[in-house]
């Protein structure tokens, strides 16, 4: 019965893993396939209008 139970996790491990990296894979691919000239459009925009926000939560620093 161990053995039986070592065994299942071993393979749901395996697939939650491989399907993760296959998403992850996926995704740059597509990017660099299909990213054109505006691969970072979204990241740069969103950047741009968080300049100047304050921080808020965590801990401040001294």
């Amino acid at each position: 019965m161990g053995g039986y139970i070592v065994d299942f996790t071993i393979v749901a491990l395996l697939i939650i893993g491989i399907t993760a990296l296959n998403g992850v894979m996926s995704n740059a691919i597509g990017l660099k396939v299909f990213g054109g000239k505006n691969k970072n459009e979204i990241v740069d925009k969103s950047v741009s209008l968080q300049t100047g926000w304050k921080s808020v939560g965590g801990t401040k620093k001294k």
